[in-house]
């Protein structure tokens, strides 16, 4: 079985969403410094690296990050590489992609933030896009880029339509490495109760399908 961790680590150096509180980890306790253990201490924005949003991210009232539902961060995946001079991307720009359900949809686009820099621009789903794919038994979309809405978006519209539909959101994956294909998909966010996001271990493991 081989497992492919496709998450960015955090680290004082992981890149934010500008304007963003930075990931850093200092020390409450240190035995270097005569304590018993040693404790640190963290702070970050729950958006830095990779994470899931929450619907409370974009609209007052919506469920925050602990009432995700994690069934839909566990099942087949499939992975596709898009163009990244794209500014929306339709489903004709998506290759290979079935006409049967898709539960689970990874898009590489190779802006991501495990190139050490924040992308001053990256290629997003359409709005149409993403309600069609609801419609079609879309339950997550995830992204190697920092959102799956672009970076001057204002409305955050593919975070709303796929919120509405009740699908739910990776953001700032590592798909670098990763070739497409199907794969099953773990990737469980954390239990931070009333957060509008919350940092999730994204692993991959090789189906022969």
């Amino acid at each position: 079985m081989t497992l492919r961790d496709i998450t960015v680590a955090l680290g004082p150096g992981t890149p934010e969403w500008p304007g963003d509180t930075p990931f850093s980890c200092t020390w409450a306790w240190r035995i270097a410094r005569g304590d018993s253990v040693n404790v640190s201490a963290l702070t970050s924005s729950p958006h830095v690296g990779t994470h899931a949003d929450a619907p409370l991210h974009v609209h007052d009232g919506w469920p925050p990050a602990h009432e995700l539902p994690l069934d839909a961060f566990h099942g087949p995946a499939l992975v596709r590489t898009v163009r990244a001079d794209r500014d929306a991307i339709t489903l004709d720009d998506i290759p290979d992609l079935p006409d049967a359900p898709i539960e689970r949809l990874l898009l590489r686009t190779g802006m991501s933030v495990a190139r050490g820099t924040f992308p001053d621009r990256w290629p997003a789903l359409s709005p149409d896009a993403a309600r069609t794919l609801v419609e079609r038994g879309l339950r997550l979309l995830g992204v190697d880029a920092p959102s799956v809405d672009a970076r001057t978006s204002k409305d955050l519209a593919v975070h709303h339509a796929l919120f509405r539909g009740a699908a739910c959101v990776l953001e700032s994956l590592d798909l670098h490495a990763i070739t497409d294909g199907t794969y099953e998909l773990t990737a469980y966010p954390l239990k931070i109760e009333g957060a509008d996001a919350a940092p999730v271990r994204a692993v991959l493991r090789d189906l022969k399908i």
